[in-house]
């Protein structure tokens, strides 16, 4: 049995940092481990232009623990009336990494995002020319469609048509939650790939459902069944290129959890790499916990992977993670795998 791995530092290729108090909270759970991150554009208001960009990284990297190296990779908020001269700016000046699709509706803070997918046309023409990715919430948010659908229903009705009307396009699919995504992706020739969360590895909907309703395991994508989980680890731990960890890691006060009508967010960041050490170790595939988590998202960003390294141990006694953390803005519930963690970053 393999007790120790040295790998590549990791990046996180989706991330929610909030703002504030909030975002000073738990900023250092993410640089602590992870060299970059993709970080999501959904404050309240959005991230919207290359001068909220330039702000709020700047808030983030004031954020930063002293002695962390991290960089945190900008992204705009795709709305209606996104100006496309200001986008390709901000790409030409190494700033923005990718531009969000947030169907309007479909999650926190996404109110503002696109309900007609022909209005954003002219920004995601520019995108395709200049070699811009575009980060998508794949989901419809139509009401008729079930929640445990909507993934597939996406793919077949927005994401399919769009690739071949803009087949230059780059799209990553993000937070993959389905067999259908998983062999979308696959079947693709160029320009799609694809990040997986953490957690979505971990749980199936009975995480949420069964026993009692679960606040803390709900997230959106919600988890869908078995299946599809499963197709989820086969991707992750193949080694496949065109998948690469997104955490997703979505941090809400308890309060905001623990409610009638709970927030959708998981939070990962702090145990994420004993998460995956686990789940790789689980498929018999340690070997490739590297290109999923330090190599395959620096390739399709086209940037060089990590020059440092991090060391993974396994140890006899579980790890010790918190079950909450404190932050500014109140206390947040860590992500519980529901099992032992017996992988650690030395």
């Amino acid at each position: 049995m393999t007790h120790e791995l040295t790998i590549r530092r990791p990046d996180d290729w989706h991330l929610h940092l909030r703002d504030g108090a909030m975002l000073e909270g738990v900023i250092g759970d993410t640089s602590r481990h992870f060299a970059r991150a993709i970080i999501m554009p959904n404050l309240v208001p959005p991230v919207v232009t290359t001068a909220d960009a330039t702000a709020y990284r700047d808030r983030i990297l004031a954020a930063v623990p002293k002695g962390d190296r991290f960089e945190p990779l900008m992204t705009l908020y795709l709305t209606e009336h996104t100006d496309p001269d200001d986008v390709e700016a901000g790409y030409a000046s190494g700033l923005i990494r990718a531009v969000k699709l947030y169907p309007a509706g479909a999650t926190t803070n996404s109110h503002g995002g696109v309900r007609d997918i022909e209005k954003a046309m002219p920004v995601l023409e520019r995108m395709a020319k200049i070699g811009l990715t575009l980060c998508v919430h794949g989901e419809v948010t139509t009401p008729e469609v079930d929640i445990f659908d909507r993934e597939a229903v996406f793919i077949d009705t927005v994401l399919d048509p769009l690739r071949k009307r803009l087949p230059e396009l780059r799209v990553t699919m993000e937070h993959v939650t389905t067999r259908n995504g998983v062999d979308y992706i696959k079947a693709a020739k160029d320009n799609l790939a694809g990040s997986i969360t953490t957690h979505h590895l971990i749980i199936n909907r009975n995480a949420i459902l069964v026993g009692g309703i679960k606040p803390h395991y709900y997230c959106l994508p919600v988890a869908k069944r078995e299946e599809h989980r499963l197709a989820l680890r086969a991707a992750a731990t193949s080694g496949d290129r065109r998948f690469f960890l997104g955490t997703d890691s979505a941090p809400h006060v308890d309060p905001l959890k623990e409610c009638a009508c709970g927030c959708a967010g998981v939070y990962t960041s702090i145990n994420t790499m004993s998460c995956l050490a686990h789940v790789f170790e689980q498929d018999g595939a340690l070997d490739r916990l590297e290109a999923f988590a330090s190599l395959n998202g620096p390739a399709w960003y086209g940037l060089p992977a990590n020059e440092e390294t991090i060391r993974l141990v396994r140890r006899e006694e579980a790890a010790s993670f918190p079950a909450k953390i404190e932050t500014g803005a109140g206390p947040v519930t860590v992500f519980d795998p529901m099992f032992p963690l017996h992988w650690d970053v030395a």
